[in-house]
């Protein structure tokens, strides 16, 4: 089995929300998380919106202080190291985000944006960087011809190359691909998922892949984490997690995923109500006041152990 890349330890993030003389109320984003990313692998993150997946990808990265926990990355433990090494070890934690649209600067040209980690950590000379770019481009299907253009005159799948193209740029071991395909039409999806793929078998990437819509997790994951309120629920590799979910609210994400079959016509989940609030997190299982299996008193009383169930499928639940 290969070993982890990536480690979280009781990671936690919470956010005071503003209210009268600073004291408003506590938002828990990420909750007790304990995971681990195995080098080569794409561990997909699934759930709601809101759920705090992207609040664990910024946690991973550094760019979120995590209230408690820990976060390692090849041994070394991030959430300590001093901010130069942190800027060293940031050439091997990448991220691609969710909208195309903003997360390229609109006044620099294309070869200004991938230029841009290079003279961030001082590499290569001027000529040397320009022949970089022009490689990264051929790795996500552009070319030189695109180097002085500038954002909007590219569409959003090529807008997305071009974020995963400067992603690519310090040749990275780890890649956050935070929502990166949401934002895009389905067989726009279809092109980027290919080319994550490809470079992963490439260069030997390990992917965490952000997502709301779980058949584009089961699409690419090696192995499927699923989150609710801040914590996870379930984690299991993806031929398992295909034919022997646990929790109720994965069975309920995949319910919520529409069919392409006329013959079958499309049923919500059943699931009670809406998304309780990260504020006011109920007692017990989360999950209990929306779940149609619920038992009280004990899922309302008693929160549910993380326990591993079967050889590498773990779950959060009292009854599974």
């Amino acid at each position: 089995m290969p070993e982890n890349l990536l480690e979280t330890q009781d990671l936690s993030r919470y956010f005071r929300l503003a209210g009268p003389w600073g004291r408003g109320p506590v938002l828990k984003a990420v909750e007790g998380v304990n995971l681990d990313v195995r080098a080569g692998e794409t561990l997909g993150l699934v759930g709601e919106s809101g759920c705090g997946k992207s609040t664990l990808g910024r946690l991973v990265l550094a760019l979120l202080a995590p209230t408690r926990g820990r976060v390692s990355f090849g041994g070394e433990e991030v959430t300590a190291l001093p901010k130069a090494r942190l800027k060293e070890l940031r050439r091997q934690m990448q991220i691609v985000f969710q909208d195309p649209y903003s997360s390229l600067n609109p006044r620099l040209t294309v070869r200004q944006i991938l230029e841009e980690p290079y003279v961030i950590h001082g590499l290569g000379a001027k000529g040397e960087r320009r022949a970089w770019v022009a490689e990264l481009l051929r790795e996500v299907g552009l070319g030189e011809e695109h180097l002085e253009r500038y954002p909007h005159e590219f569409s959003g799948g090529q807008r997305q190359r071009l974020g995963i193209a400067r992603a690519l740029a310090l040749k990275p071991k780890l890649i956050i691909a935070d929502e990166p395909v949401s934002a895009l039409d389905v067989s726009i999806q279809a092109q980027i998922l290919n080319l994550l793929e490809e470079l992963q078998e490439r260069h030997g990437l390990t992917y965490l892949f952000i997502s709301h819509d779980l058949s584009v997790i089961s699409r690419i994951s090696d192995r499927i984490a699923v989150m609710y309120l801040g914590r996870l629920v379930e984690l299991a590799p993806r031929e398992i997690f295909d034919t022997e979910r646990l929790h109720p609210y994965t069975e309920a994400l995949l319910a919520a995923v529409p069919l392409p079959d006329p013959a079958r016509p499309f049923k919500p989940p059943e699931l009670k109500g809406d998304p309780p609030s990260p504020i006011n997190i109920p007692s017990g299982c989360p999950f209990h006041p929306r779940c149609p299996e619920a038992q009280l008193p004990v899922c309302r009383d008693v929160f549910p152990e993380y326990r591993e169930t079967a050889v590498e499928h773990w779950v959060s639940c009292h009854f599974r």
